[in-house]
Order: C-alpha cells, then sequence, then structure tokens
C-alpha cells in the first residue's frame, strides 16, 4: 500500500473518533451545566482542558461560557479541532480514497459532511446541543460499523482501525486526567468517594462513564455506587471496556502487528511497551503512584507512538 493512502486511512479514523469524543464531553457537560448553574464556568473549563486550544478559544471569545465554548468546538469553521473541522478533513481524506474504501463507507461520510455543513448556529440553537452531539455520535457509528462491515480486512481496514484506537486512547486518558485534577483531594481506595461526599461523587464520576458509554457497563461489573477508584479502574485497566487504555491498546497492538508483516519495527515496540505497562499493572499500585503521573505517562507514550508510526508507515514525520 502507498503511504499517502495509508496516512489518509489513519487520519480519516483519527478524525471520525475525535469529532464524536468531542460530541461526546460537550453533551455530558451541558447536561452537568444544566445541573449545577453555581459551577457552570468551572465545568466549561474543564472541556477547554480537555480537549485542549485555550489560548485559541481565548483569542477568539471574550469570555468563557457554555454557548462560547459549544460554539467554539461545533461549528467555529476557524478552529482546526472543531466538530465541523474534524468531520470536514475525515471526508477529505475519504474523498482520496475512493478507490481503497466501500462505496457504503463514502456514502456514510459524505452524507454526515452535508448534512453538518447544512446546519447553522441558529439552527443548532433551535435543535439544542443534545440532539446534535446524539446525531454525531450515530454518524461515527454508522461510519465505524459500515467500514466494519463492508470491507475487505486487510491493510487498509487496519491502518483505519489504528488511527481510530489511538485517539481514543488520547481522549480517555485526558478525560480521566481532567477530572482528576480538577478534585483535590479524593480517597482513591476501592470504596472511596470524594470531599463533597457520596452524592457529588455519583454525580462528578457518572459524568465521566456517561462521556464514555460505560455508565451501565460499570454497574454490571461493580455492583456498587460509583467511586473514583473503580472509575479509574474500569477506564484504565479492564479489557472487556470498549473505551479503556488497555482495550486500545490491545487493539492498537493487533493492528499493527498485522501491519508490521514480520519486521520489527520501532512502533511495534513502543505499542508493546504500553500494552505490558496497562497488562500487567493493578489498579491499587497505580492509584498509589499518583494517577495524574500514570495518565501523563501514557499521553506522552501515546504521543511518542502516533510519530513513530507516521515515521514507519506514513509520509508525515
Amino acid at each position: 500500500m502507498l503511504s499517502r493512502t495509508a496516512e489518509y486511512l489513519y487520519w480519516t479514523g483519527r478524525y471520525m473518533e475525535r469529532a464524536e469524543n468531542m460530541a461526546r464531553i460537550l453533551d455530558v457537560s451541558h447536561r452537568i451545566a444544566l445541573q449545577r448553574t453555581g459551577a457552570a464556568e468551572a465545568d466549561w473549563q474543564a472541556v477547554l482542558d480537555i480537549l485542549g486550544h485555550g489560548a485559541v478559544f481565548a483569542a477568539r471569545y471574550p469570555a468563557l461560557s457554555g454557548a462560547a465554548v459549544t460554539a467554539f468546538f461545533t461549528l467555529d469553521g476557524d478552529n482546526p479541532a472543531s466538530i465541523f473541522n474534524s468531520v470536514r478533513m475525515a471526508r477529505e481524506n475519504a474523498r482520496a480514497l475512493r478507490a481503497a474504501i466501500s462505496t457504503e463507507m463514502w456514502e456514510a461520510l459524505n452524507t454526515t459532511w452535508i448534512g453538518l455543513r447544512a446546519i447553522s448556529q441558529a439552527e443548532l440553537d433551535r435543535r439544542g446541543l443534545r440532539e446534535f452531539c446524539d446525531w454525531i455520535k450515530e454518524r461515527s457509528h454508522l461510519f465505524r460499523g459500515v467500514s466494519h462491515g463492508t470491507t475487505l480486512h486487510d491493510d487498509a481496514f487496519h491502518f483505519l482501525r489504528l488511527g481510530t484506537f489511538l485517539e481514543r486512547a488520547d481522549n480517555t486518558a485526558r478525560l480521566l486526567d481532567t477530572k482528576y485534577r480538577r478534585l483535590g483531594a479524593v480517597d482513591w481506595s476501592p470504596g472511596g468517594v470524594d470531599d463533597a461526599g457520596p452524592a457529588a461523587s455519583y454525580y462528578e464520576w457518572g459524568a465521566v462513564l456517561r462521556a464514555v458509554s460505560a455508565f451501565r457497563a460499570y454497574h454490571q461489573l461493580y455492583h456498587d455506587v460509583i467511586t473514583p477508584g473503580r472509575v479509574a479502574d474500569l477506564l484504565v485497566l479492564r479489557p472487556e471496556m470498549p473505551r479503556s487504555l488497555r482495550f486500545c491498546a490491545d487493539q492498537v497492538n493487533t493492528h499493527l502487528d498485522h501491519l508490521a508483516k514480520g519486521r520489527d519495527l520501532e512502533a511495534q515496540r513502543l505499542a508493546g511497551e504500553l500494552h505490558a505497562r496497562l497488562r500487567f499493572a493493578r489498579i491499587g499500585r497505580v492509584l498509589e503512584g499518583g494517577l495524574h503521573d500514570f495518565l501523563l505517562e501514557v499521553i506522552d507514550r501515546l504521543a511518542t507512538l502516533g510519530e513513530q508510526v507516521s515515521k514507519d508507515f506514513l509520509m508525515t514525520v
């Protein structure tokens, strides 16, 4: 496969996953802000912390507010990290791949872009952020399902999935780390709650679970109240949780092994190190050593791995 084709596929997967992740975080933050008017500004600041681009936001919007953050990360064509631009870039990459992807994949992406381009800020305000975010998530699910069910599971498929799971792992790590840093003193033992008590712990950490569609999965696994330690365990180390760091590392390893085709690549070594770190870690040790430091290590490893994937496979270095 040509390096440029691999690059287009890899970034198509990343951009569509990025759009979905933004929709998830905006949706949950919006729901929390409606429940807690006194802390709404802090909640929207957390969105900037997770998604980044705070300096760009400050230069374009004079004040921090839910409306400004929502506009910035949904339809702002001048924000390279907005949902609008993420879908646009995914579609542009796919347009260059018409011979390498199925007709259904192209139609799913192109229809999403046409629908998104037709939504004005006034239309988004009228429909509501929740409906918009649900639509973005549904379109991302459609694209992922179509790509899995209508294409050969060859190199093209593996590059697409590699980008998807690298992006997903980075988002999960940043989401959990941002929440951790906002809490202050927290009892991270399996049954511990945060300073504000069990009610606050339920809503705060329940919001994190909803952001990654893990609320029901948490109760199926733990059969107990929501606590920070168990949320960390679920989103970091559980191999059966589709958005956990461990699950993403498993998938990255699998797809890189296929793409390497027996070669001894540096990207494989880096992915293997990350996979071993997550596979053999125990949540008690992670929490004792500091969750923040552990997550920063994972984020740094993911960034290094992404750069090495570019060097080993793609046009960009």
